[in-house]
């Protein structure tokens, strides 16, 4: 890797200021004022600094509500108020499980134990320099997050990866998980949905383990040696229900403030729909490799087989039992989201918010989920501080936000996200970073309409690879693309991308914009930098994994530093609001017709015309006001007002089938997917379930919903 050395990156930065200063970017009259406050921004966030922030903020584990995590909110709120910024340390009681006693074990048909576990997560300390922080004794037990307390004995049956389709397979096979422990690797969906889809089946229990083709010795050389996961690694996670509503589960809807009585939360008998009535943990694959070695019955589907040195068989015959016996302390516990606010100056805007985030729970100690994010928001606070003080002020207020018990199910930014929801509604963005950085691959996602915005910004940041970041984005999307059609159709059909830009990808779930984008309809982005990484959410996810294998140096925290705060202070300054409504419509007439082809596979017959209609008539209309967008009138309140507003157009009042706290007819978790994104969810939904009644039904709201945000643009086009 080329390293730019200081004064070069002096000078890189230099030119890029001068460069944006004779640009055009949109959402500016003039950006030539703009581009010198950035090019000030962009030569405070400091690599090494951000360094000395992961390096303290991982010291120790600071699993949510935890004396170590609060004390962590602690030196977060101090860079904060150091900063300038008006810093409010905010509580919230919520309800979170901590494991007591986690015990696992496995016995043959003679009754012969094949393993009990867990073990502990330990790589040799004297090969290739061990793991430094393995031993600390405030460790927790590898558990799940939402898991309930049990005990429960029964046979085991191996179902890939828990996906639906998976357990449709494992049925058209005549083996059922009834009354069955259910063994399942990570990956494809979000371990929540697989606990649902077993618990929906009628098993008794779950274990999920990690398989090392997944991200193990298959994909590489395993921690300390390389990046994956070693066979003692365990990954810990939430099995909260996300897809039905993420949060508090006792409190969706309403903040869950320490104050809030106790007849305003839902009691623990009543919180089947989102949270498990199954136990379930995680496992290695060091414990979970001798059950699966001693199942038998059929030989698993092929493409069921995993990394492990044997055949993989399904089980369900009595051969193997498992005992699983979790004691959970679940109370009502205290978490701390941290808050700093700027003022904005310009009263026709007061009210229109631009909000940042990053969370700083972790599972374990965190270095790359999440406090490689929170080092480089920090750094980001950092030079918004200085512009503070030389004189700069924001014309939007600016909300920057540290966020508590994401990983137990989104908890800190959806409870302050419910407590706040009349002031979101006029907020103009949410700008989220969480996994910031494990590796040097830029990548970004975005609801359609800031996509381009994304984009701009990543033209101004200089890339410790040399050019700017947007040029080794786009470097790297054309090799991946090349390379994949290289490997599937041969050389004779090299191209570059199939597209004029480069991909910024969808939200879905799994992070906190979720409940900004999703029950608030406030436009949002998730920004990282990736590589290989396969220590998520083990004790190996620490200070030492990331100096060895993902920014040694500090220059992509630094990078994510710069484009992180780059979009608060474009937003916040922008004449017009920078939304594409343009591509969003172009966006959504493509989904339509997706959906309108899987229709017909599933042979229902569904009138798309009128969805179809109103798709065509939002892109229209968007295209109507980038015009304006792009020369806009001496007064643009009215004219921010009907942008902003049309992104709310596209929530339903009623909210989706079977989970109303999602409210945004285009993007949502996927019931059965959890993480990734569902496009027009209550259609496609529908649509792949072959109910027509409730597809026509959703179909009507999706049309209603683009016609009500067309008005709006239609109206502010006139001006």
């Amino acid at each position: 890797m080329r390293v730019i050395r200081p004064l070069a990156l002096s000078l890189l930065i230099g030119a890029l200021s001068a460069s944006a200063q004779t640009q055009q970017v949109f959402g500016y009259r003039d950006f030539s004022q703009q581009a010198k406050w950035d090019a000030k921004f962009l030569s405070v966030p400091d690599a090494k600094l951000a360094g000395e922030h992961l390096k303290t903020l991982t010291a120790s584990p600071h699993w949510a509500s935890s004396p170590q995590d609060y004390a962590t909110a602690l030196y977060v709120a101090d860079k904060f108020k150091a900063a300038g910024l008006d810093t409010q340390i905010t509580p919230y009681k919520v309800l979170l499980n901590k494991p007591v006693s986690i015990s696992i074990e496995a016995f043959n048909s003679k009754g012969e134990k094949l393993m009990s576990g867990p073990s502990p997560e330990h790589v040799d300390p004297q090969k290739y320099g061990g793991d430094p922080y393995q031993d600390q004794p405030d460790i927790l037990p590898a558990f799940n997050g939402s898991s309930p307390s049990g005990d429960v004995t029964a046979d085991v049956v191996y179902a890939n990866y828990g996906s639906l389709e998976d357990f449709k397979k494992l049925a058209s096979m005549g083996i059922s998980v009834k009354d069955k422990i259910v063994l399942v690797r990570y990956g494809a969906n979000f371990r929540g949905v697989k606990v649902y889809l077993a618990q929906q089946n009628g098993a008794k229990g779950v274990l999920i383990y990690s398989d090392p083709s997944d991200d193990g010795y298959y994909r590489g050389d395993v921690y300390p040696k390389g990046p994956f996961r070693p066979e003692s690694g365990v990954q810990r996670g939430s099995v909260q229900f996300l897809p039905i509503y993420p949060g508090d589960p006792q409190t969706p809807g309403i903040a869950s403030t320490p104050d809030l009585p106790d007849s305003q939360r839902i009691p623990l008998n009543g919180l089947k729909g989102n949270e498990p009535s199954i136990p379930s943990n995680p496992l290695s694959y060091k414990d979970a490799a001798p059950i699966l070695k001693c199942l038998d019955g059929p030989v698993s589907p092929r493409s069921w087989q995993g990394a492990l040195p044997f055949t993989y068989h399904l089980g369900g015959t009595g051969h193997v039992k498992v005992h699983m016996h979790l004691e959970q302390d679940i109370a009502l516990r205290t978490i701390w989201d941290v808050i700093g606010t700027v003022e904005g100056t310009d009263p026709s805007k007061k009210d229109q918010w631009v909000v940042a985030g990053n969370h700083r729970d972790a599972w374990v100690f965190g270095a790359v989920d999440p406090n490689s994010g929170t080092a480089a928001m920090l750094e980001a606070v950092h030079g918004i501080g200085e512009l503070l003080k030389q004189g700069w002020r924001p014309r939007r207020r600016i909300v920057i936000a540290s966020w508590d018990a994401e990983e137990e199910g989104l908890i800190g930014s959806t409870e302050w996200v419910e407590q706040h929801a009349n002031h979101l509604v006029k907020a103009v963005a949410y700008f989220n970073t969480d996994v910031g950085v494990s590796g040097p691959k830029f990548n970004a996602a975005a609801v359609p309409s800031l996509k381009q915005f994304v984009r701009e910004v990543t033209k101004e940041v200089p890339s410790p690879r040399g050019g700017t970041v947007y040029q080794q984005w786009r470097d790297e999307q054309e090799t991946d693309a090349t390379n994949h059609i290289t490997a599937t159709l041969g050389a004779n059909h090299i191209g570059g991308l199939d597209q004029q830009d480069v991909r910024v990808g969808d939200l879905g779930s799994g992070s906190d914009y979720t409940p900004f984008l999703q029950h608030l309809g406030v436009p949002s982005t998730d920004i990282g930098s990736e590589g290989p990484y396969g220590v998520y959410h083990s004790v190996f996810d620490n200070y030492n994994w990331f100096i060895k294998f993902a920014d040694p140096t500090f220059v992509y925290e630094q990078q994510q530093a710069r484009i992180f705060g780059l979009e608060i202070l474009h937003m916040a300054d922008a004449d017009v609001l920078p939304y594409d409504y343009q591509t969003y419509g172009r966006d959504i007439a493509a989904y339509l017709q997706g959906a309108q082809k899987h229709a017909a596979a599933n042979k229902l017959n569904l009138d798309f015309s009128t969805a179809q209609a109103a798709a065509q008539r939002f892109e229209a209309a968007g295209t109507a006001v980038r015009n304006l967008q792009a020369h806009p009138p001496a007064e643009t309140t009215s004219l921010n007002k009907a942008l902003r507003a049309a992104e709310s157009a596209l929530l339903s009042p009623e909210g989706l089938p079977h989970r109303p706290w999602y409210k945004h007819t285009i993007y949502a978790p996927g019931e059965y997917t959890g993480y990734a994104a569902v496009v027009i969810p209550g259609v496609n939904e529908a649509v792949a379930e072959s109910d027509a009644p409730r597809a026509t039904a959703q179909l009507l709201q999706l049309s209603q919903a683009l016609n009500r945000a067309a008005a709006l643009l239609e109206s502010a086009s006139k001006q």
